[in-house]
């Protein structure tokens, strides 16, 4: 089966490089989005309003199935400000000299966040060719669970992603074939 990985459109909060993750955004404009995408059976999508937006502008008139493992990180106190707004926070420069592996203060920890993205992104699988229209770190953290390397390796802009195929195992467990190509980046 074919899987496509699609970070959703801009936000006013991309434009203005915040922190975004629990805050539910609309859309701020399409223009990241347009373009043609991988054809698929199953649409899967966050549940938040800039994923499922995306997913009715990428795939119109089409079923969008709603996985709630799949939202964005909550980043706790750094939720919704940008480098200007935290570079003098003490936890913050830590945070960033740990390569963002320490837990957000009053939000979700990295490995948390991982494994939850992980589980619902297997919890989705059936076997069809499926698009998961999601955030940037669900990506990352689906990417490096399958292919390896680092969680920042994967990083996509809006609008980008990955494609690659899976397969399922005697054992009933879907496994990634070991190549990928990058979409729209």
């Amino acid at each position: 089966m074919k899987i496509i990985l699609i970070r959703h459109g801009k936000t006013e909060g991309n434009y203005k490089k915040r922190y975004i993750g629990k805050t539910d955004e609309p859309l701020f404009d399409t223009k990241s989005i347009e373009g043609e995408y991988p054809k698929c059976n199953n649409i899967i999508s966050s549940p938040l309003t800039r994923c499922i937006e995306t997913a009715k502008f990428i795939y119109p008139g089409r079923n969008i199935r709603i996985c709630n493992n799949l939202r964005e990180c909550d980043f706790g106190d750094f939720e919704n400000k940008s480098y200007e707004d935290l570079k003098d926070d003490e936890y913050y420069k830590k945070w960033l000299k740990s390569m963002g592996t320490l837990p957000f203060p009053n939000g979700e920890s990295h490995e948390s966040f991982k494994k939850r993205c992980v589980k619902g992104f297997y919890e989705c699988l059936d076997g069809r060719d499926t698009a998961f229209i999601i955030h940037g770190g669900s990506i990352m953290a689906i990417m490096q669970e399958l292919f390896g390397g680092g969680f920042y390796d994967y990083q996509v802009k809006n609008g980008g992603g990955y494609v690659f195929s899976m397969k399922r195992r005697e054992n009933g467990y879907f496994t990634a074939n070991g190549t990928y190509y990058s979409i729209h980046s």
